[in-house]
């Protein structure tokens, strides 16, 4: 990822006004919540969330938390059974992350959910957080604005020393109050996915005892599960078989082609809404070989496991 100037604007109007016209134009802004600090991108545009995955060095595409900054502004992206409107209704705005189904229409990136038919949202406590996310008026992607696997950022200080040249900008709120992750809690029945910072006992006395999480990824914070069309999946092709669809990559032309230009940022945006759209015709698929550097492994991650024996 090429280097770029990374600001450090002030927690005042003037700074706020500039980091949302930053996410505005697909960019990349850390801000404080009461938790950590979050690495935003506007989460309807596939680049600007490729482009988290680029600055971390995450190494696969997990699903990211939406941050919104309403239970109202969260029902336009998900679906809230009673048990997820009392969390809700209880612990909104704070550090709680709720999983539930995606809403029709929701125009959320599928690089968002990993291809999932859930989504994580937050609305968070934090003053700052709540005056971007009104500014930007639209949902934010955002997870700990760190290098992956390093220690999550409670200082702007901490930011800047992880990803300085890699983001465009830091809002600089001071400390985080809590400084752990959101908890996070799916439905259909609760489930606790990642302990954080609202206690388990705290949410049990609205649900009832949590369910255990079940394998496979539901949520940021976990590991260990794909999107996996119907069909099967065959890698490192240079043409399609007889019967197959072909998921192109740079000059290797197809049916789809994830980025014509080579360009893995493009690819990382469109890996699952091209592979939806591929398995809606219920035929095997194949793909071209992808580069196995940067956003290249992360891709690659996603696919290996998607073309794995079930």
């Amino acid at each position: 990822m090429s280097e770029m100037e990374t600001q450090r604007l002030a927690c005042d109007a003037s700074g706020v006004r500039t980091a949302a016209d930053i996410l505005c134009k697909g960019g990349l802004v850390a801000f404080p919540t009461e938790t950590v600090y979050g690495l935003g991108a506007d989460a309807r545009n596939g680049k600007a969330v490729a482009r988290i995955y680029a600055a971390k060095g995450r190494p696969a595409f997990n699903p990211l938390i939406v941050h919104v900054c309403s239970l109202a502004a969260a029902r336009r992206y998900g679906v809230f059974d009673a048990d997820m409107m009392r969390l809700a209704d209880q612990f909104w705005p704070g550090p709680l992350s709720l999983v539930v189904p995606l809403a029709a229409d929701h125009g959320l990136s599928p690089l968002v959910t990993a291809g999932l038919d859930t989504v994580a949202l937050r609305v968070p406590e934090h003053p700052l957080a709540q005056t971007l996310l009104t500014e930007f008026d639209g949902p934010v992607a955002a997870p700990s604005a760190n290098p992956s696997g390093q220690i999550s950022p409670t200082k702007a200080d901490h930011v800047i020393a992880g990803l300085a040249g890699r983001i465009n900008a830091v809002i600089d709120g001071g400390a985080c109050r809590v400084g752990l992750e959101s908890t996070i809690v799916s439905g259909a029945p609760p489930a606790l996915l990642r302990p954080g910072g609202v206690a388990q006992e705290d949410i049990e006395a609205l649900t009832g005892p949590l369910a255990r999480a079940g394998t496979g990824i539901t949520a940021p914070g976990q590991l260990n599960s794909h999107y996996a069309p119907r069909a099967a999946l065959r890698l490192h092709a240079r043409t399609a078989h007889s019967g197959e669809l072909l998921l192109g990559f740079g000059s290797v032309s197809g049916d789809l082609n994830l980025s014509p230009t080579g360009d893995l940022i493009e690819a990382a945006a469109n890996l699952f809404g091209h592979l939806h759209m591929l398995d809606a015709q219920d035929r095997p698929i194949a793909v071209a070989r992808i580069p196995d550097t940067g956003l290249g492994r992360a891709i690659n991650d996603r696919l290996e496991r998607a073309a794995a024996p079930r």
